[in-house]
């Protein structure tokens, strides 16, 4: 029997197949491959939302009954590259602002699946930037009826939407920066760290490998967690290997608020359900919470440890 060759190269290739999803992500940040910044600012950043006509309205209205803030003047438009109509308006608070859509016609692939949408500076250096970064390019540009919009995806299958205006936006800064929360697996957060942070320039703020699961609804266990910053905003990356009870993977965006209490009073006053009642966490008391129409968020406020 032929004795097989191990080289360097082989040996190289084990050892970060197998390391790399539990390196540190300090050491990726390091290790990110610089690309031009294209980030504008957090409040540019928006979650998309996307319900059915008949619950735009009351989605609307009892997200700014929780958070405070306003909504931009709704209108119909195509806000795909493909035929397709839905009403878009933007629901702007100062813990964060919702993208929101509701489809009158048939929602074309892959749009609905996008996390979010960002601002960037340039949209051909973005677009360029991501795919240096390791991101794939799902959507290629396409104008909408204020300037150019692309959708990238990340390893993990975490998809973003990259939007640029033609005329330059001036939005408020928030008074909370909203989170994020991005679950990824195990064996392709090295990955997905690396790029955005190479994409983004960001920075990691701190990173748990034995985060309480509690935040994952595993009160029994421990879980890997990431906190990134950066001009787009901040991230909380949950590294999980799937088994996860509802709701979890369902809220794509962390709100933080002054009280918790008082902003789950205004959430129930507005026919919002709490989905997970409040618990604390590492500094944090949190709960999450399913709004009419069905989106689901975390919602949380800092405590003294």
């Amino acid at each position: 029997m032929r004795t097989p060759v191990v080289t360097a190269a082989f040996v190289s290739a084990m050892v970060f197949g197998t390391c790399a999803a539990t390196l540190p992500a300090l050491v990726l940040a390091r290790e990110a491959t610089a690309t031009p910044a294209v980030a504008v600012a957090p409040q540019y950043g928006t979650t998309h939302v996307y319900v059915a006509p008949e619950d735009v309205d009351r989605f609307a209205a009892s997200f700014v009954a929780t958070f405070g803030g306003q909504s931009t003047k709704q209108v119909v438009a195509t806000v795909t590259p493909t035929p397709s109509s839905t009403t878009s308006q933007l629901l702007q608070t100062p813990a964060g602002t919702v993208s929101l859509f509701g489809f009158s016609t048939p929602v074309p692939y892959p749009f609905g699946l996008e996390r979010n949408g960002v601002l960037v500076s340039d949209m051909d250096a973005a677009v360029r930037a991501a795919q240096a970064a390791g991101a794939s390019v799902v959507v290629a540009p396409f104008p909408d009826p204020i300037g150019r919009d692309a959708v990238i995806q990340w390893p993990g299958g975490i998809n973003m939407q990259i939007y640029w205006h033609t005329t330059k936006p001036a939005y408020a800064p928030f008074s909370t920066v909203p989170e994020n929360r991005v679950y990824v697996p195990a064996d392709r957060v090295a990955s997905f760290v690396r790029g955005f942070l190479a994409f983004s320039h960001g920075r990691v703020e701190s990173e748990n490998a034995r985060a309480p699961g509690v935040e994952i609804g595993r009160p029994n266990d421990t879980y890997r967690r990431i906190r990134i910053s950066s001009a787009f905003g901040r991230m909380a990356v949950l590294v999980t290997d799937g088994h996860l009870p509802y709701p979890y993977g369902y809220e794509m965006t962390g709100y933080e608020v002054a009280n918790l209490t008082d902003t789950l009073d205004k959430a129930r006053a507005a026919g919002v359900r709490i989905l997970v009642e409040p618990y604390r966490s590492e500094g944090r008391e949190a709960a999450i919470v399913q709004f009419p129409g069905g989106y689901i968020a975390e919602i949380h406020a800092p405590v003294s440890q």
